[in-house]
């Protein structure tokens, strides 16, 4: 199952959960619109791959009371401070993991709830209402009990114990956090005040915890930038343990080497043989002899350059460019190992299932399409016992396209109450992202999403398609 959201303004994020029994595959399609004049001058190929995508793998587990195994095997001396700072990571980074998505999801919806209260009202916001208010509450519930199963069983050991303070600390922060913000966003109406007050209860006693167990300084819960910088740091501690380590390599470099020296020697071949025909055709060195080889070594370095740009195009077409190799950041051990494509294409060129999950028509005619594509192979008997499955987050950071885009705003009219308003508007571009992948399925999986985007960052990001291969192609 492949999630798109928006990570933040100028960053679309990508993951997955991946069965690593066999080998994977993914494309990922981005649809530019022709008016921004993406091309290679602009933006090179290699560029774009270096400052738009990242990607990081961790361990995933669905046994989630595992940590809490651990803690009582940990207090009793029966289980190794390793496997319990592992599991307690994994833990407290799916908590949070999940905890991000159901907030982004509750804050869309209530964005939509507060547009419409300027509007009539009708059954479906009621609807809205309800499920939004059942959410929240299922939400306070399950960020409750995960706190309280957390901290039933702290460890005894002073090594042990400064690892899950940490945790403990950021974890409390954090869902003070993301609470605070659905407080902040949540719609006005009465029936959100219970639900209100109970938030701010949660966020009040978890303020108060920190405080008595000694987890924060008076000097950093005073400056609101030290104390996100703090947690910033808690958190790369909580991933650290459970992110694969990765070693990137560029293909091609000896190949580089081995066409620039055949180009070389190819065209000096033809230049020798011209100084030599041109020695017998002029004889004694003279000012049109001395031209000729101007023009003669003029023409090397013109076609020298073209011949082997063309023969390095021929040779690496269709072939990975770089490798990714993926560690176990506690053994050193390799686990696995990732190509990776990344090109821009036309529409002419995708295949046919690429072709119709765009649904191409005139107005596309002239988009230009990043295409990025992953073919890796994990080896699960190398993991971490207990371990068999990966997480894989993939960040597409799109500003460097958004400086393509046209300042400024401009305004439109419309009528409300019989009279003319004119309001400004920012202008919005839809880009559209196809994303194909096969092997963690049972089933090819293809998806569409709409991803408007302004020159400020990423407006919205909405699924719109989903397919197998199999339908697909039907």
């Amino acid at each position: 199952m492949i999630n798109v959201e928006r990570k933040n303004s100028y960053q679309l994020r990508i993951s997955r959960r991946l069965k690593e029994e066999t080998s994977h595959t993914l494309d990922v399609y981005l649809f530019i619109p022709g008016e921004l004049g993406l091309s290679t001058q602009l933006i090179s190929e290699e560029a774009f791959y270096h400052s738009a995508i990242h990607v990081s793998r961790t361990y995933y587990s669905d046994e989630y009371h595992l940590p809490l195994v651990h803690s009582r095997l940990v207090s009793r001396n029966q289980a190794d401070s390793e496997s319990y700072r592992l599991s307690l990571s994994l833990y407290a980074y799916q908590y949070v993991g999940g905890m991000e998505l159901s907030t982004h999801s509750m804050l869309a919806t209530a964005r939509d709830i507060r547009r419409s209260e300027a509007k009539d009202k009708n059954q479906a916001d009621n609807t809205n209402v309800a499920s939004l208010l059942n959410q929240l509450e299922e939400l306070s519930d399950l960020s409750e009990g995960f706190l309280k199963r957390l901290r039933r069983n702290p460890p005894q050991d002073e090594r042990l114990y400064k690892y899950f303070a940490n945790i403990d600390n950021y974890l409390s922060w954090f869902t003070e956090q993301q609470l605070l913000a659905l407080v902040a966003h949540m719609p006005r109406g009465g029936e959100f005040t219970p639900i209100r007050h109970r938030f701010v209860a949660i966020c009040q006693r978890e303020a108060d915890y920190r405080r008595e167990q000694h987890y924060n300084s008076e000097r950093v819960m005073e400056d609101p930038t030290r104390m996100s910088n703090k947690m910033r740091l808690l958190r790369r501690l909580i991933e650290y343990p459970i992110t694969l380590k990765q070693r990137s390599q560029e293909l091609g470099g000896g190949e580089q080497k081995a066409v620039k020296a055949l180009a070389t020697a190819v065209v000096m071949a033809f230049v020798s043989f011209g100084v030599l025909r041109l020695r017998d055709t002029l004889g004694d060195i003279t000012a049109l002899f001395v031209i000729a080889m101007a023009v003669l070594y003029a023409m090397r370095e013109v076609f020298k350059d073209d011949l082997r740009n063309t023969l390095w195009r021929w040779l690496r077409r269709g072939r990975p460019k770089w490798r990714r190799q993926y560690v176990d950041p506690n053994r050193n051990v390799l686990v696995g190992h990732q190509l990776e494509w990344f090109d821009y294409k036309r529409y002419a060129s995708l295949d046919s299932e690429i072709q119709q999950m765009r649904r191409r028509t005139v107005a596309q005619r002239e988009e230009m399409v990043l295409h990025y594509r992953s073919r890796s192979r994990m080896s699960p008997t190398r993991f971490l016992s207990g371990y068999e499955h990966t997480q894989e987050s993939l960040t597409l950071d799109i500003s460097m396209l958004t400086r393509l885009m046209s300042k400024g705003k401009h305004d439109i009219y419309r009528l409300k109450e019989g009279q003319a308003v004119r309001e400004s508007v920012e202008r919005r571009h839809l880009f559209s992202l196809v994303i194909r992948e096969t092997g963690s399925e049972d089933e090819p999986h293809l998806a569409r999403w709409k991803v408007v985007v302004s020159r400020s960052g990423i407006v919205s990001v909405e699924k719109v398609q989903v397919s197998s291969t199999a339908k697909v192609g039907e």
